[in-house]
């Protein structure tokens, strides 16, 4: 795959994770990714996340991320993961309008104001950012999740490099060579 192009400043490693809340693997990886911010994320590296958008049910997690985003709540995107895949709650309805109330549920139930998920869920923004992961994951040619993706460069995953806490020190590693260039 030839490397594609980063959305950040010079002198800083974008460092992305592909990813699907449905996915079981995505849900196992999120906690270390969480700790690796918190704690020992190189200062030059900007973390950012791109779910993949393969099918209707997938979009629509992709949008519940966006809209997450958009509302000014992200810290609740372990939240849910936790929905998911403890709480055995996939939040889909069977059509785009079951899976809005369904999501709407559940943001209203975590504290999010009813107007401002509507507005952003149905907003311009939103679609905007659902048609830009689609087009990184065309371009990524992304199969699987999790996947990471060291400044356009490099793709990798927890299997690939042996496990959470190896994969964590190959994007530190990925990252402190791609600062030096």
């Amino acid at each position: 795959m030839p490397a594609q192009p980063t959305n950040v400043a010079g002198g800083k490693v974008e460092v992305l994770e592909v990813f699907w809340y449905g996915c079981g693997h995505c849900a196992a990886l999120a906690p270390f990714l969480e700790n690796w911010k918190a704690k020992s994320k190189p200062a030059n590296v900007e973390f950012m996340r791109v779910p993949v958008t393969w099918s209707p049910g997938h979009i629509m997690h992709a949008r519940l991320y966006y809209t997450l985003q958009a509302v000014g709540r992200g810290d609740l995107h372990p939240k849910v993961f936790d929905t998911i895949h403890r709480g055995g709650n996939m939040l889909l309805g069977n059509d785009e309008d079951s899976t809005f109330r369904t999501q709407l549920a559940w943001a209203k139930a975590n504290g999010v104001a009813e107007k401002a998920f509507t507005d952003a869920w149905q907003g311009m923004a939103v679609t905007v950012k659902l048609q830009q992961a689609a087009d990184l994951v065309r371009r990524y040619k992304v199969d699987g999740v999790p996947l990471m993706v060291v400044n356009g460069k490099y793709t990798t995953d927890v299997s690939d490099a042996g496990g959470h806490e190896q994969l964590l020190a190959l994007i530190n590693d990925l990252s402190a060579a791609e600062k030096r260039r």
